[in-house]
């Protein structure tokens, strides 16, 4: 799907952003008082979902194939 270089498709982004959001979901769970993490926390949301709406009106097949990869919809 993506080259060893890429960076800056959609798909790698939201790969990333991912990672990220599930490694600071685990630092939420022992450090309940860390707003400015929830704050972090909340804009890579934010910025996966805005990904994730262009992948799928730009390209269907590849947002239900990252869908499925990363298990994000039930």
């Amino acid at each position: 799907m993506a080259k060893k270089n890429d960076t800056g498709s959609a798909s790698v982004q939201i790969e990333g952003f991912t990672k990220r959001i599930k490694s600071i979901t685990e630092h939420l769970s022992t450090m309940r008082k860390d707003h400015s993490g929830r704050r972090g926390l909340l804009n890579l949301v934010s910025k996966r979902r805005k990904l994730l709406k262009y992948l799928k009106r730009t390209n269907p097949a590849e947002y239900v194939d990252i869908v499925n990869k990363l298990k994000l919809r039930k």
